[in-house]
């Protein structure tokens, strides 16, 4: 079911092949980024085998045309999609006028390793007789540098000239472009003898869309000698030289990347690009490198996870939230995150509910809550976008995009633009998770309740009322399980819909707002349809039914599948998945996770036990829900089966698509599962609360959260646990159902789970 070409380590990726047939799946695994930019793990010098060169740059994207001939009412006029953008960190390298290519000659002592504590990117090859050791790192202390280094060295007890053509590259294109189509065109272009720099803008559109401007400039250090440069139409070259003997001589390509959404036009892009490539003109590589190394420290003493006792376990908490934090740290309000991140383009690289509903609750711990707060106004900023999605539908109030880089829809598969409006309450229970947590109710009472007033109003005039029923009803949507698409009352969806209607009514009344403009007459409303929503549900089984209908499927379990049938989204037919009882993701169970506290154990027991086992886990959201449930069921083998899979999805490559990409915002599965499955943290009511269990086969686990000013650190080992306050004044929490006080640290004998 998976495939593994990367060795276990706890803090690296590291592998001693290359592997050529697999090249695309190890360029995601070794993908790099600072929240600014990132690249996958492509080589620099001339690879003539097969590669998905990506270059990708926070918050520029191109709007593509989506008009089709079954074009429907209210289609958003185009999808946004992530642009790979000018190859920066190119090169072509000679030995002795011999191109390095290792698409075409083999070479020996091959070595590639992601430090995932430093956030450097080493990669070492002997050929030709020359051993080179390269390093690349996208600096978190100077978002806009890239810096590539070569460390050359002959092995054979010769001396060879060595040349390096260090190239910046605008002649690129995405892996989905439509019949070849490029994105990008060259706005200007400069080189001289020690340095070269190359503008780009993003092609004309008919949207209104803003156009980007996006400049490289490149500058050198070490011991190689400039011996020219060039121009052409999409590219500038600097020309390099040396005689490399058993001494190692370095090079360093420097490259400052500077666009046009921090400055204003062409001159004042360029113009920031040389002066910051002056500033760091003075300092030496181990500077830089110091300053990247301390920006990576200072996360992971906050976030890192220790797991003893499981390689397996600790490798993979730790890629995820190290490429969570490469792909967004909250320096930037007008970034989100998207689900590919910086490691390919497929799904548009655009924001998903995803960041709401799995993302938030890590941020909230691992991060200073203006990182959460910054998650919040991205959408609160989008207000009025949101409200013209609504229009498009010919609806009241404001309906949130399910894709988008600026608010407005830009998803154009009916299923998903039209139905897919659990989103739609992602967004207010964000805003909720963010206020139970932090015990801060300033952003619920300005902007918050802004947003939730608007997406109430939608909710309201979404729903019908059905005379025949007395009931209130939404029909023709779509799930979180996508393998059904137009159902009517979908269990999430209707349970979702009231909470918003009843959360924006609680809210109102503790903070009023006469200037929302909220009517007795709506309010009577609103809690109308919160009296009568209906619940899809089945009394003989005790359980919440995922939607009208559903029962009368030929209910199943995948147990009963072949494994020839797995993944279903790559074996049948569309129409073949719709009729089955299948399950992609977590559906009732995303409810039962997120409002668990109205919901007894007995409940939330049967609905596992009978969705589970129906479900394929195809969405890389899936396994982290389920193992936060198992884990507060006493399942313990499902917790711990369903961790691996989303610690390891794609370090073992489960659903066999990561050479596409990182499944980025699912990564924080991993951490929910440990901490809010494994730990058993929760904060329902404002208290918060843990019953750790220890699995089976580790023999400890360490963790931090930040939590209303404080710093807690959480140790589990074989027979205690033990909570330490770092920071922050006392305060009450309970421990296995016990209510204490933590003033300095506590500990208690360790339970069995269940």
């Amino acid at each position: 079911m998976y495939l593994r070409i990367m060795e276990i380590h706890p803090w690296s990726i590291r592998s001693t092949k290359l592997e050529k047939e697999h090249k695309r799946l190890q360029e995601s695994l070794t993908s790099l980024g600072n929240g600014y930019m990132g690249m996958r793990g492509n080589f620099e010098e001339t690879y003539t085998g097969d590669s998905h060169l990506g270059t990708y740059i926070g918050g520029v994207w191109f709007p593509d045309k989506t008009r089709v001939g079954w074009w429907k009412n209210g289609y958003p006029k185009y999808f946004g999609k992530a642009i790979n953008a000018l190859n920066y960190s190119k090169v072509a390298i000679y030995v002795d006028g011999q191109e390095v290519d290792l698409g075409k000659h083999a070479p020996t002592d091959f070595v590639l390793e992601l430090d995932m504590h430093s956030g450097v990117l080493h990669r070492q090859f002997t050929l030709f007789g020359v051993q080179f050791r390269i390093s690349k790192f996208l600096s978190v202390a100077q978002k806009e540098l890239a810096l590539i280094r070569w460390d050359i060295t002959a092995t054979d007890g010769k001396t060879h000239k060595v040349r390096i053509d260090a190239v910046i590259d605008a002649d690129v294109k995405n892996e989905d472009a439509n019949y070849e189509e490029k994105f990008w065109q060259v706005l200007a272009r400069d080189v001289a003898a020690d340095r070269g720099s190359i503008a780009t803008q993003t092609v004309a559109n008919p949207f209104g869309v803003d156009q980007f401007i996006v400049n490289a400039e490149q500058t050198f250090a070490g011991d190689f000698t400039a011996t020219g440069h060039d121009s052409s139409d999409w590219r500038v070259t600097n020309r390099f030289e040396a005689e490399v003997g058993a001494t190692p001589r370095t090079f360093e390509k420097r490259v400052i990347i500077t666009t046009s959404r921090d400055y204003d036009g062409l001159a004042a892009v360029q113009k920031a690009g040389r002066d910051l490539s002056a500033n760091i003109s003075g300092q030496n590589h181990a500077d830089l490198l110091a300053a990247h190394e301390a920006g990576w420290k200072q996360r992971w003493d906050i976030a890192d996870v220790v797991i003893s006792g499981n390689d397996e376990a600790q490798q993979g908490i730790r890629f995820n939230l190290f490429q969570l934090f490469a792909t967004y740290y909250g320096e930037d309000a007008r970034l989100n995150i998207g689900p590919k991140g910086f490691t390919g383009e497929k799904y548009g690289g655009a924001t998903y509910w995803d960041t709401e509903a799995y993302a938030v609750p890590l941020y909230l711990a691992l991060a200073e809550p203006n990182v959460t707060r910054n998650l919040l106004k991205y959408r609160h900023n989008q207000l009025p976008q949101a409200q013209h999605n609504a229009r498009q539908q010919g609806l009241a109030g404001a309906l949130y995009p399910m894709v988008t880089f600026t608010g407005v829809e830009c998803h154009n598969e009916w299923e998903i633009t039209f139905e897919e409006i659990h989103r739609n309450g992602a967004i207010p229970y964000a805003i909720y998770n963010y206020t139970n947590y932090t015990g801060d109710d300033s952003y619920l009472a300005k902007e918050g309740l802004e947003v939730l007033v608007e997406v109430s109003r939608f909710w309201a005039d979404r729903v019908h009322y059905s005379k025949r029923h007395g009931k209130y009803m939404i029909h023709g949507v779509t799930g979180p399980n996508e393998y059904e698409n137009n159902i009517n009352n979908n269990w999430y969806t209707n349970t979702l819909a009231a909470w918003v209607l009843q959360y924006t009514l609680e809210a109102l009344q503790k903070h009023p707002r006469p200037d929302l403009n909220v009517s007795d007459a709506e309010r009577g409303k609103w809690q109308d349809i919160i009296a009568n929503m209906y619940y899809p549900e089945d009394e003989e089984q005790g359980i919440f039914v995922q939607h009208d209908g559903f029962l009368d499927k030929d209910i199943r379990p995948v147990s009963a599948l072949s494994p020839d049938d797995l993944p279903l989204n790559q074996k049948w037919s569309w129409d073949k998945i719709l009729r089955s009882p299948f399950i992609k993701q977590a559906d009732v169970l995303q409810g039962i996770y997120f409002f668990g506290d109205r919901y007894t154990l007995d409940e939330k027991r049967r609905n596992f036990d009978y969705y589970e086992p129906m479900t394929v886990h195809e969405s890389s959201l899936s396994p982290s829900i389920h193992a936060i449930l198992a884990a507060e069921l006493g399942k313990e083998a499902k917790a711990v089966e369903m961790y691996q899979r989303t610690a390891r999805l794609d370090l073992d490559n489960y659903n066999n698509d990561t050479e596409d990409g990182l499944h980025i915002t699912s990564m924080t599965g991993s951490w929910l599962a440990i901490v809010q499955g494994f730990a058993q943290m929760k904060t329902w009511g404002g208290t918060l609360s843990f019953a750790p269990f220890l699995p089976s086969d580790w023999t400890g686990y360490t963790f931090h959260i930040n939590y209303r000013g404080r710093l807690i650190k959480i140790e589990v080992d074989g027979k205690n646990v033990t909570l330490r306050l770092l920071k922050g004044d006392a305060l009450p929490l309970k421990l296995y159902g016990e209510t204490l006080t933590l003033k300095d640290s506590h500990s208690a004998p360790l339970q069995k789970n269940g």
